[in-house]
């Protein structure tokens, strides 16, 4: 069976080849829904799930039509004693907290046990122990398999700390624990983005160890790349440090570093097109193309982010949402693959992409 990162909602739900087994999935944190379409491309039922940002939410709303929506703080929704059944005794229950202050480009240990905004209009609230209250979402739920995605600064550094406790934690409420660091560019998605799994299966049911190996060809950036699109959409500035760049420079904050000699605008990207293009992140102001003065167009990031091309952003910029999802065609690769190990009753060919 043969998926492919460029599609659209418009086709369908799953993939084609792909058995419409639909387990029942629900997500936690879910955004812009990149794991719960990578959920239904590869034959699940998705529910719905919970999210707290009230206009993130009528997006995805908007998109996926849930059976189940809760626009509201996590904390709340373990709170909540009015679940319908449907939520418990999940097959899969997914969830990706936010993850900014694991993120080795961010303030990490410096915005440890401290409240932030981590949106504008967003309550303020702590991030970094989230990922233990989706823990206790695990406990209040009971799935036979439960997700936890995060950034790869989560294993490194003094945040291996909390990797050790998130292990601790989930064994403690009856869960074998396997963490995974897999890149989205070796699961056939045009993007560099390295993210961590840690996938839980629930003791009592007998799951053996899940098996994930993923080897794809690399697809660079110039095989999706709009070069129809001639747009100069550079500020002046931005554009003074395109013309100064040199073929080695990952980002403008190199071009800054060496003509200003300050730190700045590392987090905005130059995409070489003979190469697989880098993470696309939600607070990039720009992410400009090495051989055009332009950053890329909306298509351009679909295609990045294996989004599909026909989604609805409405007033929420495409960078933001795509940023900070996981890409649906890799959550489709992954969910395949615990289908096809821990629920399938015959075997099949691995999904290829």
């Amino acid at each position: 069976m043969k998926l492919q990162f460029e599609w659209y909602i418009k086709n369908g739900y799953p993939f084609k080849g792909v058995e419409p087994h639909m387990l029942k999935v629900f997500g936690a944190f879910i955004c812009g829904g990149g794991s719960s379409m990578g959920y239904k491309l590869a034959g699940y039922d998705h529910l719905g799930g919970v999210e707290l940002d009230e206009q993130v939410s009528r997006v995805y709303n908007r998109n996926h039509s849930p059976r189940f929506l809760y626009t509201e703080d996590i904390r709340l929704f373990n709170e909540r004693e009015d679940l319908p059944n449907e939520l418990y005794n999940l097959d899969i229950l997914d969830g990706s907290p936010p993850c900014s202050t694991f993120s080795m480009a961010g303030e990490r240990e410096n915005a440890w046990g401290k409240k932030k905004r981590f949106k504008e209009g967003q309550a303020m609230q702590r991030l970094d122990d989230l990922v233990f209250i989706y823990i206790d979402t695990i406990c209040k739920l009971r799935p036979k398999v439960a997700i936890l995605e995060n950034v790869k600064g989560i294993i490194q550094g003094n945040a291996r700390a909390y990797s050790k406790e998130i292990v601790k934690r989930v064994q403690k409420i009856g869960y074998d624990v396997q963490v995974f660091l897999l890149n989205s560019a070796s699961m056939g998605i045009p993007q560099k983005r390295e993210r961590v799994f840690f996938i839980c299966r629930r003791k009592d049911l007998g799951f053996p160890k899940l098996q994930l190996s993923f080897s794809e060809t690399p697809i660079l950036f110039r095989e999706i790349m709009d070069k129809n699109d001639l747009s100069d959409n550079l500020t002046e500035y931005q554009r003074m440090l395109w013309n100064s760049k040199r073929k080695s420079d990952k980002s403008f904050g190199d071009i800054i570093d060496r003509l200003e000699k300050r730190l700045s605008m590392f987090s905005n990207p130059i995409i070489h097109s003979d190469d697989v293009a880098p993470t696309l992140t939600s607070g990039a102001g720009v992410n400009a193309l090495y051989d055009i003065p332009r950053s890329l167009n909306k298509r351009e990031m679909c295609l990045i982010g294996s989004y599909p091309l026909d989604y609805d952003f409405a007033d929420i910029k495409p960078e933001y949402l795509i940023g900070m999802s996981v890409p649906p065609v890799m959550t489709a690769r992954i969910s395949y693959e615990i289908y096809k190990q821990w629920y399938q009753d015959k075997p099949g060919n691995s999904l290829t992409i």
